[in-house]
This record gives C-alpha cells, sequence and structure tokens, in this order.
C-alpha cells in the first residue's frame, strides 16, 4: 500500500522532523499496538527511512520517502492483515500528518 502525504516544507525540513520525532516512535507503537508491539528504524539514504514493524504476530515492512512534494509511505500489508488495510491506510494519514506538523 503506498500512501502520499503532501507537504511545502521542503526535503531538509522533512528530514529535521523526522528525525526529531521519530525516536519515540518504538515507544507510540507500544501505547497504541500493546507491550509485545515494536518497531526498529534505519536510514537507508537522506531521502529514506526503512521500518519494520512487529505487532499481533506479523511482521509489517514499510519505509518513508522523502520526495519534494510528499512524505510516501509504503506498507507490505501481510495476507492476513487485509481487512484491516482502511484503518492501517487512516493511521498513517494521521500519524504523518503529525510527523509534518
Amino acid at each position: 500500500m503506498r500512501v502520499a502525504i503532501p507537504h511545502t516544507l521542503g526535503k531538509d525540513e522533512v528530514r529535521r522532523r523526522l528525525k526529531a520525532r521519530m525516536g519515540d516512535a518504538p515507544d507510540k507503537a507500544r501505547e497504541s499496538l500493546g507491550a509485545l508491539a515494536s518497531v526498529d528504524l534505519r536510514w537507508e539514504t537522506d531521502d529514506r527511512l526503512a521500518m519494520d514493524v512487529s505487532a499481533m504476530g506479523f511482521s509489517i515492512p514499510c519505509s518513508l520517502d522523502i520526495e519534494d512534494a510528499a512524505l510516501v509511505f509504503d506498507v507490505e500489508i501481510p495476507a492476513g492483515l487485509g481487512f484491516a488495510r482502511g484503518m492501517i491506510e487512516g493511521t498513517i494519514r494521521e500519524k504523518g500528518a503529525k510527523l509534518l506538523g
């Protein structure tokens, strides 16, 4: 699933905000998804953040790409979570807007 969050901030400002706000992602995941949830983050390039989210027995590879006019999330939704696609997209849009705000 691909979700784009538009912005007018410029890549440098988006990168700065992500680096400042992503440090608490593991704690927020546990708050939202339960004590066994985990989030592993790693910058692959200056404009690409890879994430591995584990929760409820599922491992969900994700990435965030910083583009000139959007922050683009790519999420590989496992077949067992297809029913939750709309909820996952809504959460990404909500949290993505907060990351940029």
